[in-house]
C-alpha cells in the first residue's frame, strides 16, 4: 500500500507539468477506501489477538463485554464505504447496494486469506473475468495503482517470504469491491452481493479451505505457485 501511495508522486507531477490526464476521476474514492481499510487492517494486525473467528465470534466477544478489533474494523469499513461512494450515486438504494458490495468484498477476501497467495489469486481471477466480461479495462486503469503492487507481492506471499496479514487482505478485498462497483451494472452488483453473501455465510459454518481442498480444480488453482502445496 505504501508503494501505491508513493506511485502518486511521479504520476501527479507528470499530470501537473505536462497537462496530460494520468488519473481516472474515480481514483479519489479508490485511494480513500483502499488506504482506509488497509489502515483498519493494520490496527487489527497490531492490536488484535482474536484470529479469524468470523462474525459469530466477534459478536460473542462484544456481547460478552469484550472489545473486538474485528467489529471495529467492520464498522470502520462501513463508514469509509458510505463516505467514499456518497457522491457517486443519485439513488439512495444504489448507493447502499454499492456500499454493501464494498464492505462484503473487504470482509470476504479477509476470510479467504488462510493460505499463501489465495486472496491475490482470487483478485486476479475476478479482475480478469470482469475485464473480459465488460470488454473494457477502464476499471483496471483506475485500480491499477494498487493492482501493480499486489502482483509484485504475490510471489513473495506464495513463497511465504512475506505475509499479507489483515492489512494486505483488507486492501485486496477493497480493490476487488471497487473493481466490482466500477464495472458492474446495478443488477450485476446485486448478483455479486448475493454470491459473496452466500460464500460468507458458508464460511461461518463450514471450512472454505476444506471445500477448496476437495475440489480438484480449485485445489490446483489454490496450490499453483506455492512452495508447499
Amino acid at each position: 500500500m505504501a508503494a501505491a501511495a508513493l506511485a502518486l508522486i511521479p504520476c501527479t507531477l507528470v499530470e501537473h507539468i505536462t497537462g496530460d490526464t494520468v488519473f481516472r476521476p474515480e481514483l479519489g474514492l479508490v485511494m480513500f477506501y483502499a488506504l482506509g481499510v488497509a489502515f483498519l487492517g493494520l490496527l487489527d494486525d497490531v492490536l488484535g489477538h482474536e484470529g479469524h473467528r468470523g462474525w459469530r465470534g466477534h459478536g460473542a466477544a462484544v456481547l460478552g463485554g469484550g472489545v473486538s478489533t474485528g467489529v471495529l474494523k467492520a464498522a470502520g469499513s462501513l463508514g469509509f464505504a458510505l463516505f467514499a461512494l456518497s457522491d457517486r450515486f443519485h439513488s439512495d438504494w444504489r448507493w447502499l447496494l454499492a456500499t454493501a458490495v464494498l464492505v462484503l468484498s473487504t470482509n470476504l477476501f479477509n476470510l479467504l486469506d488462510l493460505r499463501p497467495g489465495r486472496s491475490a489469486k482470487a483478485l486476479v481471477i475476478l479482475g480478469t473475468a470482469l475485464s473480459i466480461g465488460a470488454l473494457s479495462v477502464h476499471a483496471l486503469w483506475t485500480v491499477g495503482v494498487f493492482v501493480g503492487p499486489i502482483l509484485v507481492l504475490l510471489p513473495l506471499d506464495l513463497r511465504e517470504v512475506g505475509m499479507l496479514g489483515d492489512t494486505g487482505s483488507n486492501a485486496i478485498g477493497a480493490v476487488a469491491g471497487l473493481w466490482l462497483v466500477l464495472t458492474l451494472s446495478t443488477a450485476g452488483q446485486a448478483i455479486a452481493l448475493a454470491v459473496m453473501a452466500a460464500i460468507t455465510v458458508y464460511g461461518e459454518f463450514r471450512s472454505i479451505t476444506a471445500l477448496v481442498d476437495r475440489t480438484p480444480a480449485l485445489h490446483w488453482l489454490d496450490s499453483l505457485g506455492r512452495s508447499h502445496a
